[in-house]
Order: C-alpha cells, then structure tokens, then sequence
C-alpha cells in the first residue's frame, strides 16, 4: 500500500479575501492526481494575540 505525504496549511483571512485565496490554494495545489488535497472553510469566531491582548482584527 502507498501512502501520500501529508501537509497541512492554515489560513486567517478577512471574509472579502475567502474567494480569492481559495482559487489562489487550489490554482497552485492541482496536478490532476490523486491526492492533490481538499480545502475545508470554517468560521474564526474570535482571535486573541497573547502578546498584546489585540482581539480580533487588531490580532491579525
């Protein structure tokens, strides 16, 4: 049996970029083969820049 490498990125962006940075991730990741990934949207509710105390926006 053949196993693929995995990796895992992690993207914040405002709600106005999601589109863009989706076609960006999906135009550089495909090849056509299997194993070209998969890209799961969620919501952040809250941030908090442990340094500072920045919430949210200000955090990013």
């Amino acid at each position: 049996m053949n196993f693929f490498k995995k990796l895992k990125v992690e993207v914040v962006v405002e709600d106005e970029k999601v589109n863009s940075v989706i076609d960006a991730i999906a135009e550089a990741a495909k090849t056509g083969e299997i194993g070209d990934g998969k890209i799961f949207i969620t919501s952040i509710d809250s941030v908090v820049r442990i340094r500072t105390g920045d919430k949210d926006e200000e955090a990013l």
